[in-house]
């Protein structure tokens, strides 16, 4: 009989305690590489956007909704159990199993310890100082277990004149200059995506400090406190820029779709939707003479101003006029495989539903299927690696609400039948919100 593969993280626990995006991402990719995770909730209080923004939605605002994304529910029918359905859950609740706890209450802390007291890392990313009122600092936890790794990913960090912000991708990226290094023009920092990279750099960040944590728990037999601001994961991306600033005194403007030492943009290509684009990019000679190969050597690229790269590039709004003149004659993905054919970097512009068709992301099984109890059967987008030894299947979808809270109360705290039932009685855990949380 072949002996099952295990994966890496196996034999480690996570207590998941994250909020909203970046903290439920980093716990779900730990459990994707084989950690038990431990999402820990309660029932009095929907949790940091984690579950959806309302606990019990109108379902008539989502009958004909039609903007996608975080907000939406399976079948634009949210109730019952919305926070089971909500995509924004269903994006990053694999791979862990969920239990609930009152944290306000003293046996819910007492409970609490006792989970920590056999895991191995906590992550949390709630607001500051969240953690220290409930008494969960890591002086509190080390005492209980000296070998937990503990993870406290707020937005700015727990010391500096700034620990005590509040943090949301939105203040975080103007914050760090983020929607200022990835302005098209000044006239739309206000009307910016909501895809912020603070929550998947932290997210990263997150696992990335839990992986070496561990590391040299192996070698010394001690746990430790990692303070991880997502601010500062993001500044550490726009290195150039500062170094530029530190040195020269620039403050970097918009590049719009150039790039200072290429021929770069986004061309339209035929068809009338509004993804109907493909970016071009051409760093040197080679690629030049790639584009001119698979343009058919027009006329126009003959003229010396196209003699060398410095010189194409000062005539770069000529260069976008021309170019667009044949993409516009090409659909977007074969501009993509005239261009790619010749050694040309170009890719069509797609929207999520272009990617989620994509022939190549399918062929490389980029998308994984999986049942949700109360969403039904879906693929979901899966992780960004791929291990020649190391078996991936996920066999948690999404967690539901205090989903395993038998399990967690009976087979890992060791609880009675009657312990177990008082809890729930007194509405301490269970598998709904209760009526007042809205």
């Amino acid at each position: 009989m072949t002996e099952k593969k295990k994966l890496p993280l196996e034999g480690i626990r996570v207590i998941d305690i994250t909020v909203v995006w970046a903290g439920p991402f980093a716990t779900m990719m730990l459990g994707d590489m084989g950690a038990e995770v431990i999402m820990v909730e309660s029932i009095h209080r929907l949790q940091g956007i984690a579950r959806g923004v309302f606990a019990r939605p109108d379902d008539a605002v989502y009958e004909k909704d039609t903007n996608g994304g975080w907000y939406s529910y399976a079948g634009r029918t949210p109730n019952p159990y919305a926070w089971n359905k909500c995509a924004f859950l269903n994006c990053h609740g694999r791979s862990k199993r969920a239990m609930t706890i009152d944290l306000t209450r003293p046996e819910g802390k007492e409970i609490f310890k006792e989970l920590v007291k056999d895991s191995d890392i906590i992550v949390e990313n709630n607001a500051p100082r969240v953690f220290d009122h409930l008494g969960f600092t890591y002086e509190a936890m080390s005492a209980v277990n000296p070998k937990i790794i503990m993870i406290r990913a707020s937005g700015f960090g727990q010391t500096g004149p700034y620990s005590h912000w509040r943090g949301y991708g939105a203040n975080m990226a103007a914050f760090t200059s983020d929607y200022w290094q990835s302005q098209y023009s000044t006239d739309e920092l206000a009307t910016r995506t909501q895809a912020y990279s603070m929550d998947t750099t932290g997210a990263c960040g997150m696992v990335m400090a839990a992986i070496m944590a561990l590391a040299r728990r192996e070698k010394t037999g001690k746990g430790q406190y990692i303070d991880l601001a997502q601010t500062q994961s993001v500044l550490a991306c726009y290195g150039d820029a500062f170094m530029d600033y530190a040195m020269n005194g620039n403050v970097q403007e918009s590049m719009q779709n150039r790039w200072p030492s290429a021929l770069q943009g986004c061309y339209r290509c035929k068809g009338d939707d509004q993804w109907a684009y493909a970016v071009v990019t051409i760093f040197n000679d080679k690629e030049w003479e790639g584009l001119r190969r698979a343009m058919g050597n027009p006329d126009w690229m003959k003229d010396e101003k196209w003699a060398d790269m410095i010189s194409r590039y000062k005539n770069h709004d000529e260069f976008d006029k021309s170019i667009e003149a044949w993409t516009k004659q090409h659909d977007k993905y074969d501009v993509m495989t005239l261009l790619q054919k010749e050694g040309v970097p170009a890719g069509p512009v797609l929207c999520d539903k272009d990617v989620y068709a994509d022939p190549h992301v399918n062929d490389r099984n980029f998308f994984v299927e999986m049942t949700q109890k109360w969403s039904g059967t879906h693929r979901y987008p899966g992780p960004a690696w791929k291990y020649s030894k190391t078996p991936q299947e996920f066999t948690l979808p999404p967690a539901g609400l205090g989903e395993h809270n038998e399990w967690a109360y009976k087979k890992v705290l060791g609880k009675s039948d009657e312990e177990y039932d008082r809890l729930v009685a007194e509405k301490h855990i269970g598998d709904e919100y209760l009526p007042h949380v809205k």
